[in-house]
């Protein structure tokens, strides 16, 4: 009986050891490779404009890819893990984008966020109040442009169009 127990609380205690090493590299082992589709992991909500039509919400996942800054989104119709990527949002800092893009380019295709982050329109989830703020806050200070995938269907079309921020604001000089 004692030498029962023994080897159940031998075997328990390997079961242990080795649950606490499960998912870390063993000894000699390469560590993961990072891809660029790692760090899609702000996640933002907004609506879009899309042929002349307010439509959304749209689930934005964000990454930052440099630090003036400029971040990318995948924009998905939903939060479902198969859902279909459908627009790609580039946000970039003002100092960036107003010297480089013609007023005339920037009205037709491009939005200011601060604009559109007051509207209260955009909301920043699965994070602490005071880091959305940070984070909203960044984003303040920029530009966007959303290409907006087309679909036939489930297909897609291979047209791109622009979507546009809900209650964007043309530029004067």
């Amino acid at each position: 009986m004692l030498r029962n127990l023994l080897i159940i609380g031998l075997l328990g205690c390997c079961c242990l050891l080795f649950s606490s090493f499960a998912g870390q590299e063993s000894p000699g082992s390469m560590p993961a490779k990072l891809t660029p589709g790692d760090g899609y992991n702000i996640h933002v909500v907004a609506p879009h404009f899309v042929h002349g039509k307010v439509m959304g919400p749209y689930h934005h996942y964000c990454k930052v890819v440099a630090p003036d800054p400029q971040i990318v989104c995948l924009i998905f119709d939903s939060t479902d893990p198969n859902a279909m990527l459908t627009q790609v949002e580039y946000i970039m800092a003002k100092s960036l984008t107003r010297p480089a893009v013609s007023l005339k380019d920037w009205n037709r295709n491009w939005h200011d966020h601060a604009i559109e982050i007051a509207s209260g329109r955009v909301q920043v989830l699965d994070l602490p109040p005071d880091k959305a703020k940070e984070v909203a806050d960044t984003v303040a200070t920029t530009d966007g442009i959303i290409y907006n995938f087309e679909f036939d269907g489930k297909l897609p079309n291979g047209k791109v169009t622009i979507a546009q921020a809900v209650g964007h604001k043309p530029r004067k000089e």
